[in-house]
């Protein structure tokens, strides 16, 4: 009798079948002497539509809300239903005594593989391979110690309440504001109080009323000092004839007396192990990451090269039974150019702490950290190599001492007022020194590093109290205070992670989804809200912009993961909630004003034409939902050069046909006439291959000419 293992990617599959020895390959599956090893593609099976309960549902109506079925049904997705009936079909066999479930080890990978038992009825036993990594010894060691699949049941049921959930609050919300404005405007239980956060932060920075103060500094040869009294601890004046007095007074001082000298020792340990979100931070911070990209580039090395461990963990502890595979993993990392650092760590027992192991903080997985494969360093593209890098830095810092400096803090008076410096001495650079000089090492320390003065990190003389400095000036700074800065993709998943808002599987697609809806929108390095963004967070009702709702959520879903919550009081409470949000949307008489209106009209129905961005450049879409009227808002580049300024021509139809126009130039070359039929859609194609590259060919390409002949025939 064989087992059937069902893994979420073919990718996946294909590595387990080959430690298992499945050497017959199908089209959907690959057999061995003791296992048939089968794959999803992501998910298989999904939540049915609406109109999948009643056709009615197809067309969106305000009465017709809230959707709330007895029973969620589910549905094969069609892109994926070959694969689906192929494992339909392999659990017919007689000979399959089993099932092994192989998908991700966490919450959507048990989905993943639930969701397709129960669509093909599997009344057979069932296991769990529960890995945190894809390299051989994992999977084997994994396939001997399978665990009963009956004790994941929580996770599942966590699972399927997190789907319903999302699928009842996001569905309803987003049809009810859709209809109710008639405009796209999508809502969720995640998305909406994210953007809340956002437009709080907005807010700040709109009402902020920025106001001139000035600091005395002192230069004291080779440091600097800053003056600050009882009165302004800060060292701020804002009084400008206050700060100009001072300064007067002080300029007659010839001598400063060392006041007070304080000499401590300091102590920095190093940073935790990673979890996803921390990863996700820090390669926004040293590198521009986007989160998403953080979670894709992770996800390669984790299946593809097999170099770390499970990426969507929220721990950033180890477990004690992962002590003694810590010096083979520190062993494959001995290359360059990491083996000055793991050569000594090798040398003698392992440091191992409370800060690196604590079985009390680990639930599904445990921090990210490197597989005991060693790394081919050649083939990893330059981002896989950045955020290995950042990976195996800090689990290196793991087992490195604690950073040690002395800090000297000096009060100098000058005329009877005090002024401040700070120095350091560093006496054991410790787990610093896996860091390049002045880079950052992704930690909070750093941060607060930020709003430090710019003395503070200075070497200071050998001083003494009573001791005299003859030599100094006295210098004003004038300043500006400043406005709270806006959100970095690093800061907003850092405000997700205090308010419990998402997983850290979960964040960057929240992010991802704001960002495609239009709702918010990255500019450089930092995200704010669109003005669509701006009005959606208004007509949301209060509860759902409030991340305390959100976050209860999130904590039940956590519980009854853990066999401690009640999954039918929770959906109750959902069913409930939804049924509130969409009577609130209906008696509401809140107005939604499109930010982005043009003064173009639709041809169609001579509604206002809205401008949005797409992959394709911008658009003119009508701003009746209704109407299904789009055009590029932006004409076609061709590769083709104004003789004259020799920049890229415009592609424009007039009614001798296509023509190429340089507007600032006022030159225009023809580019051939275009009858029908076949030959002038393969002249058509022709001339955007020869001339267009900022233009795909297909639907978008053909949308464009269909605009500009129907313009013609207008003409």
């Amino acid at each position: 009798m064989k087992s059937l293992v069902l893994a979420e990617k073919p990718s996946v599959a294909k590595e387990i079948a080959r430690v298992l020895g499945c050497q017959q390959k199908h089209k959907h599956y690959m057999e061995g002497p003791g296992y048939v090893v089968t794959w999803a593609l992501g998910h298989l099976v999904t939540l049915a539509e609406p109109e999948e309960y009643d056709p009615k549902y197809k067309n969106w109506n305000l009465d017709d809300l809230p959707l709330l079925p007895s029973r969620m049904k589910l549905k094969i997705i069609r892109e994926t239903t070959p694969q689906f009936k192929a494992i339909a079909q392999l659990a017919k066999r007689g000979d399959l005594e089993q099932l092994i479930i192989a998908t991700d080890a966490g919450r959507e990978g048990e989905l993943v593989a639930r969701w397709i038992m129960e669509m093909i009825h599997w009344k057979k036993p069932f296991k769990r391979l529960w890995i945190s990594s894809q390299t051989d010894k994992a999977i084997r060691d994994g396939f001997a110690s399978l665990k009963p699949g009956q004790a994941y049941d929580p996770l599942y049921r966590s699972a399927v309440c997190r789907a319903e959930a999302d699928w009842l609050i996001g569905l309803n919300i987003t049809r009810a504001l859709t209809c109710k404005h008639n405009a796209q405007l999508a809502a969720g239980r995640v998305q909406t109080p994210t953007l809340a956060a956002m437009m709080d932060r907005e807010r700040e920075i709109k009402s902020f009323q920025a106001k001139d103060y000035w600091m005395l500094r002192a230069q004291f040869g080779s440091f600097q000092a800053v003056w600050r009294s009882q009165s302004h601890p800060d060292g701020r004046l804002f009084d400008k004839a206050a700060a100009d007095a001072l300064l007067e007074r002080l300029n007659k001082v010839r001598s400063a007396k060392v006041a007070q000298l304080k000499v401590t020792e300091k102590s920095e340990p190093h940073p935790l192990a990673y979890d996803l979100t921390e990863l996700q931070r820090d390669a926004n911070k040293r590198h521009g990451f986007t989160a998403k990209q953080t979670s894709n580039v992770l996800q390669r090395l984790y299946e593809q090269h097999k170099l770390v461990t499970y990426p969507r963990t929220d721990s950033r502890y180890l477990s004690s039974d992962m002590v003694s595979t810590l010096p083979d993993r520190l062993k494959a990392l001995n290359v360059q150019p990491y083996a000055a650092w793991i050569k000594p760590l090798l040398a003698k027992p392992l440091p191992v702490s409370k800060r690196v192991v604590d079985d009390s903080k680990v639930s599904d997985h445990h921090a990210i950290i490197p597989t005991d494969e060693r790394p081919q360093l050649h083939n990893l593209t330059a981002d896989e190599r950045k955020l290995y890098d950042l990976i195996v830095r800090r689990f290196i810092a793991l087992f490195s001492p604690a950073f040690r400096y002395d800090e000297t803090s000096v009060t100098l008076e000058v005329g009877g007022e005090p002024f401040h410096a700070k120095g350091r001495i560093v006496k054991d650079a410790g787990w610093r020194a896996l860091y390049e000089a002045g880079a950052s090492t992704g930690t909070d320390e750093d941060d607060d590093a930020a709003e430090d003065e710019p003395a503070s990190r200075q070497t200071l003389p050998p001083l003494q109290p009573g001791m005299e400095l003859k030599e100094f000036r006295i210098s004003q700074h004038k300043q500006t205070t400043k406005p709270p800065g806006r959100y970095t993709e690093a800061a907003l998943l850092a405000v997700m992670e205090k308010h419990n808002l998402g997983t850290p599987a979960t964040r960057a697609d929240i992010i991802e989804k704001l960002l495609q809806t239009d709702t918010i929108e990255r500019r450089m390095n930092t995200l704010q809200p669109t003005g669509k963004g701006a009005q959606l967070i208004e007509l949301v009702v209060p509860e759902l912009r409030t991340p305390e709702l959100t976050a209860a959520w999130e904590q039940e879903l956590e519980r009854i993961s853990k066999g401690k919550g009640d999954a039918g009081k929770f959906m109750e409470s959902i069913r409930k909630q939804t049924e509130a949000i969409v009577r609130e949307v209906k008696t509401s008489e809140a107005e939604y004003k499109p930010h982005n209106l043009t003064h173009s009209r639709c041809p169609e129905c001579g509604k206002p034409l809205q401008e949005i961005k797409s992959k394709r450049g911008k658009l003119l879409v009508c701003s009746d939902r209704e109407c299904a009227y789009k055009r590029a808002a932006e004409p076609m580049l061709s590769n083709k050069r104004c003789p004259q300024c020799h920049k890229r021509m415009e592609i424009h139809t007039g009614k001798a046909g296509k023509y190429a126009q340089c507007r600032p130039c006022n030159v225009i070359e023809m580019l051939g006439e275009s009858g029908g039929g076949r030959a002038a859609k393969r002249q058509q194609a022709q001339l955007a291959k020869q001339y267009s590259d900022n233009v795909s060919l297909g639907s978008s390409l053909e949308e464009a000419l269909k605009a500009a002949m129907a313009k013609h025939k207008k003409d």
